[in-house]
């Protein structure tokens, strides 16, 4: 398996990119090889420096890059040669098994779905992320900002592909899924939250469990929470806000440090054809080493056969 990896991307890369690869690189297994995407002349002089044997890696060699203020789909047209781009063309042409970055994140979903483009039936490919709960153990939600505004079908369809995230990737058997809301009541929320329930209730797809409120999101309720990208988004940026409160104030605690965005480095794009993983702007080395083995894990899965599976 080759994963290639991005080492342009991010605010801090090159620096913290190859960090992270010499990190994932000591516990990866032998047959998965890292192909550095970026400045091979870089990457060789910062492993020489660290005592790293440069040929523990393969290199796919550009200095061009999208900035994270740059327009995603005016920059993939017009820069090809950029790391993202080059990503998503090793990628497509089978040459990797992932690509993960932690890029212009609109270029990476640019990318995702102009270059291996959406699994046939999928309507909204997505983007989750882990949600510890109290008592132990980690669900989803999903969407959590690719589509702000979701019809009922394509809510329906998230809970489809979380609920095989959950299964493949994260090994959770029957994962229950609940559809985010300001009650528990069918009747309860917008037109189409409503909507959507009526769909959900009756789903052979997955096991629905009803909706779930807010104060409920950490509990054992549900492992898989299906919501439109604009509210799993504040859900996401909020308990990522609290958990830099509880840093800043000096506390410590065994629950809350599961918090810590490093310890997940990226998360997938559900429903393309191909490995994406999109990691965090401000990723330090060991976001990076966790996102790699993450895309490891996802492609051992064969996440996108088996959703592409469920579509057909």
């Amino acid at each position: 398996m080759k994963i290639g990896f991005d080492i342009l991307g991010g605010d801090y890369a090159p620096q913290n990119c190859l960090e992270g690869a010499m990190m994932a690189q000591k516990e990866l297994p032998s047959d998965v090889r890292l192909v550095l995407i970026g400045d091979q002349e870089v990457a060789h002089e910062f492993f020489g420096r660290n005592g790293v044997d440069p040929s523990l890696f393969d290199y796919v060699h550009t200095t061009e890059t999208i900035e994270m203020g740059e327009s995603p789909t005016k920059a993939f047209s017009q820069k090809p040669n950029s790391s993202i781009s080059v990503g998503f063309k090793l990628l497509k042409e089978g040459q990797i098994q992932a690509f993960a970055s932690a890029g212009n994140t609109g270029a990476m979903l640019v990318g995702s779905m102009f270059t291996v483009k959406a699994i046939p039936g999928v309507i909204r490919p997505c983007i989750t992320t882990l949600l510890p709960k109290e008592s132990g153990g980690f669900g989803l939600i999903l969407d959590v900002g690719t589509n702000a505004d979701c019809k009922p079908d394509v809510l329906y369809q998230f809970g489809i592909l979380g609920s095989i995230c959950a299964r493949e990737v994260y090994k959770i058997a029957n994962p229950k899924v609940a559809l985010m809301n300001i009650g528990e009541e069918p009747e309860k929320g917008n037109l189409v939250a409503q909507a959507a329930y009526g769909l959900m209730k009756d789903a052979k797809d997955f096991n629905f469990v009803g909706n779930i409120e807010g104060r409920e999101i950490f509990s054992d309720k549900a492992d898989v929470i299906v919501c439109e990208g604009f509210v799993g988004n504040i859900l996401l940026k909020t308990a990522e806000a609290f958990y830099d409160v509880i840093c800043r104030r000096n506390r410590s605690d065994e629950y809350f440090d599961k918090f810590n965005y490093e310890l997940y480095g990226g998360t997938p794009v559900l429903g393309v054809n191909g490995n994406v993983m999109i990691g965090h702007g401000i990723s330090t080395a060991l976001a990076f080493k966790n996102m790699l083995l993450l895309s490891k894990d996802v492609a051992n899965a064969k996440l996108n056969d088996k959703i592409a599976q469920s579509f057909q």
